[in-house]
């Protein structure tokens, strides 16, 4: 049976910080909803404060040469510390890989799909599509994965949200696009065949490390498994040192309170990728990320990630 919140809970709203995207806004409304179901709160017992970050902002170049991780989370997470809202909602893959002093991640819901989604008009496929069609996608680890498999295509940065790359592909921009799972997808990318982002398809909740209200709410929305799962990429990417500007993919599964830890590193064209797998007891989630990452660093040598 869970517990009921700190009184403090019923007074004043829980305001919850959020990106402006249709796909971020429905994430917030994900979360505000979980949380009013675990603790019977009224709808406007919950806010939705939308914050436009760098990230939304910065449009004539790719995010890697803007600063990379952190882009889409800065803002959000400045009106965290300041205590402008409670509790600040994200895509887990958003997230920069040391958090700010006095952030926490306290929370997350289970994962969705991880996969990547292959979309065009042109091929069912991105093995069918002709030599040198193009290829949009606004990631370096997608970049480099697609060159992997097809070295002839071109890839073309492709900024923006769902609805516009698909108004971009549709206009005749690009051939085809690669992007984390949506509707329109012609075809869904194995996980196997295209390692996803760190945090790929995981609504993370960050709040302050001392905000006792906000953290006794969240303990009640927690998916142990996915925060294991969350646990183990991160380390792996810590340890890499990874940004923006690295092609690094980790994806992690929890089955019987096991954990599966699958990572890759490649160069951003795609012409050398190193792969390792881990396995062992959920508890052990750091310890596995972190030694993926330490044997693929040791293997790559200090050259690995200079310029092509």
């Amino acid at each position: 049976m869970q517990s009921s919140p700190p009184s403090s809970t019923q007074s004043a709203p829980l305001v919850i910080g959020t990106r402006g995207s249709p796909l971020a806004l429905a994430q917030a409304k994900h979360v505000r909803d979980c949380l009013a179901a675990a603790h019977a709160l009224a709808a406007e017992g919950v806010e939705l404060e939308v914050i436009r970050t760098s990230g939304d902002m910065i449009r004539d170049r790719p995010l890697a040469e803007a600063g990379g991780k952190g882009l889409f989370t800065k803002e959000i997470e400045e009106a965290l510390i300041a205590g402008a809202i409670d509790l600040a909602v994200h895509s887990a893959k958003d997230m920069p890989t040391i958090l700010p002093p006095g952030l926490v991640i306290a929370a997350v819901l289970p994962r969705e799909d991880a996969r990547d989604v292959f979309i065009s008009r042109k091929a069912k496929t991105l093995a069918e599509l002709p030599g040198g069609a193009s290829v949009g996608t606004a990631s370096l680890r997608r970049q480099a994965l697609v060159k992997r498999l097809r070295g002839d295509l071109a890839v073309v940065p492709l900024r923006g949200n769902v609805e516009t790359r698909l108004r971009k592909l549709a206009a005749g921009e690009v051939d085809a696009i690669v992007l984390a799972l949506a509707d329109a997808a012609t075809t869904v990318i194995p996980v196997d065949d295209f390692l996803p982002a760190v945090g790929q398809g995981i609504i993370a909740i960050e709040a302050r490390g001392d905000d006792e209200r906000a953290l006794a709410l969240l303990a009640a929305v927690n998916h142990a498994d996915t925060a294991a799962a969350l646990t183990a990429e991160r380390a792996f990417l810590a340890v890499l040192e990874g940004s923006c500007r690295t092609p690094i993919a980790g994806h992690a599964t929890v089955a019987a309170g096991r954990l599966r830890f699958h990572g890759l590193i490649a160069k951003p064209d795609g012409s050398d990728v190193l792969e390792t797998q881990r396995q062992g007891a959920v508890g052990d989630a750091v310890r596995l990320g972190a030694e993926a990452a330490r044997e693929l660093k040791q293997r790559a040598g200090a050259d690995f990630f200079a310029p092509v």
